[in-house]
């Protein structure tokens, strides 16, 4: 949300990649949270499969970056439910946040 704010956009969807993303609670989660779609690749660990695809890139395995995106698959989409009870841990999480900073102003 502070990025949306910083330059005056909305985020439609989250990619997201690593080991964490194989938790369906995580990454449900992050989508209520940001209130945004959060897009799973089938292929988890993607720093890796980047550096390969970088590699390939170089030595003509692949003819161009299109041919590269055209790997990406998705394996699910996490769509966001505004529960009340996100919408509590939201407000809770904002006067924990208030806490920590009047205290550490003092």
């Amino acid at each position: 949300k502070a990025m949306e704010a910083d330059d005056d956009f909305a985020i439609k969807e989250l990619r997201v990649d690593g080991g964490a993303t194989v938790n369906n609670l995580l990454m449900q989660y992050q989508a209520d949270v940001l209130d945004t779609s959060v897009i799973r690749p089938k292929a988890a660990e993607l720093t890796a499969i980047g550096a390969a695809y970088l590699a390939g890139l170089a030595v003509g395995v692949w003819a161009n970056i299109e041919e590269i995106k055209k790997q990406w698959e998705v394996d699910r989409i996490f769509e966001p439910a505004r529960t009340t009870q996100v919408q509590n841990n939201i407000k809770q999480w904002k006067k924990a946040v208030q806490a920590v900073n009047h205290w550490t102003t003092l």
